[in-house]
């Protein structure tokens, strides 16, 4: 069993730069990829990155890629996504996820979610 909980959300302008946190319980966390997620109001939920187990490989969506960065620490059992270059489009619920095989890029790929965390970003 692995229990998710995401934080730092938040209201920014465009721009603007936001740090996440997603703090995992568990001890499962070492060996389970993450993922980030997101899902705007009356859109489908979508992946935004991804990194493996150890931290080596990380995989993002073609509207994140160069902004964002997802990177890990086992040692604290916590996935951080830095988001920079703020756009309002990236305004959506932002959802931490575990897989604990493979690493998918598909919500159906997830076997654990956190709560999610709300970002807003005004233009």
């Amino acid at each position: 069993q692995v229990q998710l909980v995401e934080s730092g959300g938040g209201l920014v302008q465009a721009g603007d730069s936001l740090r996440l946190s997603c703090a995992a319980s568990g001890r499962t966390f070492s060996s389970s990829s993450m993922g980030w997620f997101r899902q705007a109001p009356g859109k489908e939920r979508e992946f935004v990155a991804a990194i493996s187990r150890s931290g080596s490989s990380t995989h993002y969506s073609d509207f994140v890629k160069g902004r964002f960065t997802i990177s890990r620490d086992n040692a604290k059992n916590t996935v951080y996504l830095q988001m920079n270059s703020l756009k309002p489009e990236d305004t959506a619920v932002y959802f931490c996820a575990a897989q604990l095989a493979g690493l998918g890029f598909a919500p159906s790929d997830a076997d654990y979610w956190g709560q999610g965390t709300q970002v807003t970003v005004s233009s």
